[in-house]
């Protein structure tokens, strides 16, 4: 699937933290707390609301009509720390185009996910195959994984 042809994906600007965040939250909330424990969305609200761990990250937004419609960070080039799309947009691309602008900033072999258990099949289809089994640290629940560059 393409880019849908009324998005913009680009890095995202300071102003527009807040409206990201707020997305990546709401989402968060949505599709992956119901199989996290307490502890695990307490761990997530945490790091999304703690300023120098944010800062500490690279963020890409994908836009249409002036709104954020999904979020892609990265810690370092090459280690995806949030993907986020709005519930009402998803299955549209944007994923994937978001994706692709972080893999081509990549500046390493490849790339790294610990994924959600609700987004290892996302993760799959962008080309990421798990590296160990599931895992829990602080209540979050994730999978190891890795996407390489041929």
């Amino acid at each position: 699937m393409t880019k849908p042809e009324s998005i913009e994906v680009r890095p995202l600007r300071t102003a527009e933290m807040p409206e990201a965040l707020a997305l990546v939250e709401r989402v968060f909330m949505a599709f992956e707390a119901p199989e996290y424990s307490d502890e695990g969305i307490q761990t997530f609200l945490t790091f999304i609301r703690d300023a120098n761990a944010v800062s500490a990250l690279t963020f890409f937004g994908a836009f249409e009509e002036g709104l954020v419609r999904g979020v892609l960070a990265t810690r370092g080039s090459s280690h995806i720390a949030l993907l986020f799309v709005d519930a009402a947009h998803q299955n549209r691309g944007i994923g994937r185009a978001l994706f692709s602008a972080a893999w081509h900033a990549c500046r390493a072999d490849g790339m790294t996910v610990n994924s959600s258990p609700y987004a290892v099949e996302i993760y799959r289809r962008l080309g990421f195959e798990p590296v160990s089994g599931e895992q829990v640290r602080d209540g979050i629940r994730y999978t190891p994984m890795q996407c390489m560059k041929p």
